[in-house]
Parts: C-alpha cells; sequence; structure tokens
C-alpha cells in the first residue's frame, strides 16, 4: 500500500535563532522548533529533565481531600482495597500504590483486587464491591478506572464503602459521587499537565502522602520503574511530567529495577540497555498477556515479590501467558485475513467486521490492531462471549471511531471507548445488521485521505549532513513516544551502488549512495519495493537514524521506512 508522506514545513527564522543559541545541527532545530522546543531555557529542560521540575501534586484538584481520607482510614484502622485495571497501566498502579500504602498503614489492613476480565470486565465490578463489603473493607483506591462507574460507586456508598477515584480517561458529564477524583482531564482542575497516565495520577498521590507522612522521596521513586513501564505501555504523549518520569524510570529499569521487571527483562532476553521501545515491545506484552489469557492478579504479585527466585518463577507464568497470547494472535489474525480476502464484498469496503464465535476473546483487540494495519480502515473483530457477541474496536488516524460505533447504538448491547479505540457487545442476531450499519457510517463519514497510511517526515536531511556526532544528539532526545517520536528524515535522488540486495525474501538490505557518501540501510518487509531499487534510476529515500554492530564494529545505519522514484523520474 502506498502511504502520504507529510513533510513537516519549518519556522526558518525559529530554527535559525535557536541554532544560534545551541550551536546544533539546523536539522535538529527544524524538530526541536516543531516540537515547542524554541529558545535555549526549554532545551535545556527537554534535553536534561529534573525530577524537581515535576509539579506540586497538590495542584490536582481533591487531592487535599484524598490525602485527609487516607489519613482517617490510617489512624482509625480502616480496611483499605487498591483496586486498577488488567492492563499495564492498571497492575503497576496497584503494585506501587499497594507497596506504598502498606508503608504508611498496618500491612494487615491493606489489599489489592484486580477484575478478572471476562468474569467480571473492565473498571469498577459489582463482584469487587461486594468482596470488599464482605471483607470489612471501608476504603476502595480504584487506579486506572472509576471515572466512568457512577452506579457502582454509588451502589458501594449504600454498602458503607468509600471511593478514591485515580484516572485519567475523559470524565463523563456526570462525575461518580467519590470523596475524591483525581484526574487531570476533569474540566475545573487546575493541575498543570493533563497527560498523566492511571500510573501516574497514582504515583501524584503517593508523593502528597510521602508529603502528609513525612516520608522520604526514596519511598515514591523507588516505583519509578514501574510510572515508566506504564507510560510507555499505554501511549500517552511524551512530554511534560510524562518525559521527566519515563526518563528515570528507564535510568531504574536499567540500572536496578524491581525484581519482578529483572525477571522479565532476562525472559525476553535483552542483553543491551533497555530502551521505552523494549519496554513497549518485550516487556508490556508480557504483562498484559496475564489479563488477556488468564488471571492479571498475578502481574501485581510479580512486581510486589522481592525474592528474585520466585519472581521469575511468577515471571515464566507471564511468559508462557504471552507465548499462548501469540499463538492464538497469529492463527486468528490468519483466520480473519482470510475471511476477508475470500469475500469481495468484504475486501471492497471502508470498514472491516469479522466475526467467528470460537476466537478467544483475550486477542481480538490485538488482532483488530494486525488487521488495521493490513488493510488501513476502521476494523472491528467480534467474538462469543456468553449469551452474547463482544469485540474490540481500532480506528485508523484522525478518525473518530467512537462517533462511528454511537451512530450504530440501536444494535448494541452496551459500548465503550475513545477516538481511536472501542469495545462493545450485542445480540448474535444483530452481527449482520450492526456490520452493515457500520460500514454505510464510515462510508459516509470518512474522508477519503485517512484511508491512506501517513507518514509524518520531521525534515529533509543530506547525506553528508549525517554523523555520528547528529546521532547522539538524537539518543539525547529519548525517550520517544507519542508527541517526541524518534525523528525521521528524506534524502532525496538517492542512488543505488548495486550491492543492495534482498534478504530472506522479506527485507531489503540498502547499499546507497547520495553524492559521494554511502549509507548502508535495512528495510524491513520492503522486498517488494525492491523493483524501485533495480530500476536503477533516482529514488527518495524515508528513514530514522540507527546503529549496526557487526563483527565489534558499530557504525551508523538508516532504518529504511519507504522510498518512492524522485519526482523527475516518477
Amino acid at each position: 500500500m502506498d502511504k502520504r508522506w507529510n513533510i513537516l514545513q519549518v519556522d526558518d527564522s525559529a530554527t535559525e535563532a535557536l541554532r544560534q543559541s545551541l550551536k546544533v545541527n539546523a536539522r535538529l532545530c527544524n524538530i526541536l522548533v516543531q516540537r515547542g522546543i524554541d529558545d535555549f531555557e526549554k532545551a535545556k529542560s527537554y534535553f536534561r529533565p529534573d525530577l524537581n521540575e515535576l509539579h506540586d501534586p497538590f495542584l490536582m484538584k481533591d487531592m487535599h481531600k484524598a490525602v485527609n481520607r487516607i489519613s482517617t482510614a490510617i489512624s482509625l484502622k480502616e480496611k483499605v482495597l487498591v483496586f486498577g485495571d488488567y492492563d499495564v497501566d492498571g497492575t503497576t498502579s496497584v503494585a506501587s500504590m499497594f507497596q506504598f500504602i502498606c508503608k504508611i498503614h498496618d500491612p494487615a489492613f491493606v489489599e489489592f483486587y484486580i477484575p478478572h476480565r471476562y468474569r467480571e470486565g473492565y473498571g469498577i465490578s459489582k463482584l469487587g464491591i461486594d468482596y470488599a463489603a464482605e471483607n470489612n473493607f471501608t476504603l476502595i483506591i480504584s487506579l486506572d478506572c472509576g471515572i466512568k462507574s457512577a452506579d457502582l460507586i454509588a451502589y458501594a456508598k449504600t454498602l458503607g464503602i468509600d471511593f478514591i477515584v485515580c484516572d485519567h480517561h475523559l470524565p463523563d458529564d456526570t462525575l461518580p459521587d467519590a470523596v475524591a477524583i483525581l484526574n487531570a482531564k476533569q474540566k475545573d482542575c487546575n493541575y498543570p499537565y493533563k497527560e498523566l497516565c492511571g500510573c501516574g495520577v497514582g504515583f501524584k498521590l503517593m508523593t502528597a502522602l510521602a508529603m502528609e507522612f513525612g516520608v522520604g522521596e526514596e519511598h515514591y521513586f523507588c516505583y519509578l520503574d514501574l510510572v515508566a513501564t506504564a507510560i510507555a505501555a499505554d501511549i500517552v504523549p511524551m512530554t511534560g511530567e510524562n518525559r521527566i518520569l519515563a526518563y528515570y524510570g528507564l535510568e531504574q529499569i536499567n540500572s536496578n529495577p524491581c525484581a519482578g521487571i529483572k525477571a522479565l527483562i532476562q525472559l525476553g532476553g535483552i542483553q543491551k540497555r533497555l530502551s521505552i521501545n523494549n519496554v513497549v515491545f518485550v516487556i508490556a506484552p508480557r504483562i498484559n498477556a496475564a489479563g488477556r489469557m488468564d488471571d492479571a492478579k498475578k502481574a501485581v504479585q510479580l512486581f510486589v515479590e522481592k525474592d528474585t527466585d520466585k519472581a521469575l518463577e511468577l515471571a515464566k507464568l507471564l511468559h508462557s501467558d504471552n507465548s499462548d497470547r501469540k499463538e492464538a494472535d497469529s492463527l486468528i489474525t490468519a483466520e480473519a485475513l482470510a475471511l476477508i480476502e475470500n469475500d469481495t464484498e468484504l475486501i471492497n469496503r471502508k470498514s472491516t467486521v469479522v466475526y467467528q464465535e470460537h476466537w478467544h476473546k483475550g486477542v481480538v483487540g490485538i488482532v483488530a490492531s494486525r488487521l488495521t494495519e493490513k488493510y488501513y480502515r476502521p476494523t472491528i473483530v467480534l467474538t462469543r462471549s456468553g449469551d452474547v457477541v463482544a469485540g474490540s474496536a481500532r480506528s485508523v488516524v484522525g478518525y473518530n471511531l467512537y462517533e462511528a460505533v454511537h451512530a450504530c447504538r440501536e444494535y448494541l448491547l452496551g459500548y465503550g471507548g475513545h477516538f481511536a479505540a472501542a469495545g462493545l457487545s450485542l445480540l448474535p442476531e444483530n452481527v449482520n445488521a450492526f456490520s452493515a450499519k457500520f460500514e454505510a457510517v464510515v462510508a459516509a463519514t470518512i474522508a477519503p485521505q485517512l484511508l491512506i497510511p501517513e507518514i509524518i517526515i520531521d525534515s529533509a536531511i543530506s547525506f553528508n549532513e549525517i554523523n555520528t556526532s547528529l546521532y547522539n544528539i538524537i539518543c539525547q532526545m529519548e525517550p520517544f513516544g507519542p508527541e517526541n517520536m524518534r525523528p525521521v528524515f528524506i534524502a532525496a535522488n538517492v542512488t543505488d551502488t548495486g550491492y543492495s540486495k534482498i534478504v530472506k525474501e522479506l527485507h531489503v538490505r540498502f547499499v546507497v549512495k547520495q553524492s559521494n557518501k554511502t549509507f548502508t540501510g535495512i528495510g524491513f518487509n520492503m522486498a517488494d519495493k525492491f523493483h524501485i531499487i533495480e530500476s536503477k534510476k533516482p529514488f527518495d529515500l524515508v528513514f530514522t537514524l540507527d546503529e549496526n554492530e557487526w563483527n565489534g564494529e558499530t557504525n551508523l545505519q538508516l532504518k529504511i521506512i519507504d522510498l518512492r522514484l524522485s519526482a523527475s523520474d516518477n
């Protein structure tokens, strides 16, 4: 599939002013200015993240109420239940908060609870509240969930159970009747940074409690490895406080992680220094797999375990869940692709809706993502769950999936989500009608260009500008993530040296030159573009910079994203 190339525009005067101030490569200054870093002080904060620049937690609405309620619980020896979602953000939130509350409260009065994905579903559950009531808990601290649970939190109140909600999802107009709601996205919350993940909100509560109880910062900074893991996995913007927390959390992951993360690194076979990318693609899937395939409680048990041998045994359970998840994911993706490829109506749609009763509920979201990558259109994957059909939806960049699902609500039992992803349930007899309506809605509302994947290109560059110094500064821009992605470059009029070749029938090993300078590069799954290289005509290359270690030598290489014939040769 051809992609749209979007080369970001440059403010020449702002770029030159920054270049004069920083004395670094003009191309880098282009990129920094595009990211809002347009003077020396902003650049200093960006390149030298500082924990002292974290905001005062008491700036968050209801923080005083939350701290006061927990103080009361401690003084009255109330039982406190730390409750969280079954994904990475939820389990890391619960593990860090549970351990911290045990430092300021008698551990005999503190427990944690993770709802079971299939028996209880997402977020606050009635089973969880009933468990709290039966075991005399009078305070629940919910993490990464709760903002949309007004009815269940009202039910808890009838049982004498108070709630403190720590969440980062967009609130509805009606808020739960909780003692305190910590969520910077509330309209009347003046907290300066709005993009914390659930674990980040929990971290702010721990910070406030530490200030209240005179506990040293080492007693909550020790959970930065878990906070960074949540930030990476939840794909929140890598800006502001998230960037500071991820930067120091990544340092901790690489120097002194908790026994659980250490065990996951070992099982993931990572020998070198971890990047955020490793956290997203190696550590996070193993944590998520616990909730997808079995019970996410063991992810929390892994994070709170101090004994390295026991941690390794728990990590092996997650590793095994992840192997099962990969097998189910591969099998279902292959079946879904076959369904689409063998149906002329499905293949020509603007949307994808596929359904099989036997598909594993835990991986339908991943399969939806894979199908979206393949066909690049809004996608829903459905499976049978008891008497109903349930599934996950994924969007393409720029299209409001939630609104499209909302428009089909006449066929649904329930639904929820946001711009890019959603979950839904319906009766089996409504699947075909829902599928037809969803296709009609998407076809009527999606702009044609949104069905073509877009590559955001930060800057044009010539091969002569690429050197180790430039690469080293790019490395200092880490950690990368949304709104601070690894810089993507375009080099025009590149030619093949004659040494480029296809590797393993799928990938391309590039050996290319521009003017008098040659670079090697790797293009994964780009064998179908090899005819452009073979044409012997100049082409334009889109790439990021990378290092390649071979036979003890380290050299810069290009990680190729896309290529096309240069304009004069089209």
